[in-house]
């Protein structure tokens, strides 16, 4: 099973007034792993949005383990759950530099659904994620 790595720095941006990675960030660095996932599989996110498919949120999940901080190199590792037919489940982990520190580990599930919002069995062009 193909796991993407993004690395990513904290910007002071990302966090809270205690200087901790803020809690909805952590859905930001999903995204970033999921189409840096998109991106290195020669399918950017933008041209399946040009096909007229798109992958909206349904679920999220994630656990805090351990505080991020500013300036912080965080690792996202990226992978896609096989077990997910009808749609797309990302299982992400996002560790510290050095992969042996976990930040925080999660998931997003998502639909496929076309350009009038209704859901829609995966096109042959993104059908192969789900057995990858």
């Amino acid at each position: 099973m193909k796991i993407h790595r993004t690395t990513y720095r904290v910007i002071y941006g990302d966090t809270d007034a205690m200087g901790v990675v803020y809690n909805s960030n952590y859905l930001r660095l999903f995204e970033i792993g999921r189409n840096e996932f998109f991106r290195d599989l020669g399918l950017p996110y933008r041209g399946i949005e040009g096909r007229g498919l798109h992958l909206p949120v349904s679920e999220t999940f994630c656990k805090f383990v351990s505080p991020a901080r500013y300036d912080d190199l965080l690792e996202i590792d990226t992978r896609i759950d096989p077990k997910i037919r009808a749609g797309l489940k990302f299982d992400y982990q996002i560790f510290k530099e050095d992969g042996n520190v976990l930040i925080a580990k999660g998931y997003t599930k998502h639909a496929f659904v076309n350009s009038e919002g209704r859901v829609v069995r995966p096109p042959d062009y993104v059908a192969w994620l789900i057995g990858s």
